[in-house]
């Protein structure tokens, strides 16, 4: 595929690539998206709540054993191994190449695969806080809770470090994005519609030499991107790293 030799020269000859990725990213590791056929949005479930209600701050507040039943359900896959391209992103940062990588996803899945640099705009299922006292809890705190995870030190309720619809980002999270996205040489965007904002808008801070997208369908970016390839995000990075 003449795309993939394109990006390995890239690669090849540069040491300053950010990477920024969307839910894409972690489907080939048995993830679910949220806008396909087979994603969170289809989902069925037994309330009449929309996925996107479920998980947003308001229904937290209000309704916490129907969003927790929900959260474990549908949002934790604690069984999930990282694929080819969280495997090739890793080396990639071994060897000096790859700066950073941005993600939409909270799985935690680039730094199963040994990523040390990971900017999570987004939050990760593996931190959890009280929100009374503010002690902090893991991933299996909250799966082996019964339903309403409880603060062992003041009885409050624990939540996930994630943000949920309602909520606006972390602006140091944002500002450390904008930092590396505006400063990298190579910017490789992977596994996003790039719908989504504001992560989806981090784009525009780019200045450098390659704008590179890799997604199943299109992007409304890739008219001003460098190299356009519409393949599944593993198997690029399988073919070249």
């Amino acid at each position: 595929m003449v795309e993939i030799d394109i990006l390995k020269k890239i690669i090849n000859n540069s040491n300053d690539i950010v990477f920024f990725g969307g839910a894409g990213v972690s489907t080939e590791s048995n993830i679910p998206d949220f806008r396909s056929e087979g994603g969170l949005y289809k989902a069925k479930n037994q309330k009449n709540y929309s996925p996107e209600e479920m998980l947003s701050h308001s229904f937290f507040m209000e309704h916490k054993e129907d969003f927790y039943s929900f959260y474990k359900e549908k949002m934790i896959f604690p069984w999930a191994e990282p694929n080819q391209a969280h495997i090739a992103l890793a080396q990639l940062e071994q060897d000096n190449k790859l700066k950073a990588i941005i993600t939409q996803n909270i799985d935690g899945l680039h730094q199963k695969a040994g990523s040390k640099k990971v900017i999570e705009l987004h939050g990760s299922i593996h931190r959890n806080y009280c929100m009374k006292c503010g002690e902090k809890y893991d991933l299996e705190y909250i799966l082996s809770s019964n339903i309403v995870p409880i603060c062992k030190k003041c009885s409050g309720t624990v939540r996930p470090d994630v943000v949920l619809y309602e909520e606006g980002l972390d602006t140091d999270v944002i500002s450390k994005a904008i930092d590396y996205i505006s400063k990298a040489e190579v910017l490789i965007v992977g596994g996003t519609s790039l719908v989504v904002y504001p992560a989806a808008g981090l784009i525009r801070y780019f200045n450098g030499k390659h704008l590179v997208l890799i997604n199943k369908s299109s992007t409304p970016y890739d008219s001003q991107a460098n190299l356009v390839i519409k393949e599944s995000i593993g198997k690029v990075f399988g073919e070249i790293y």
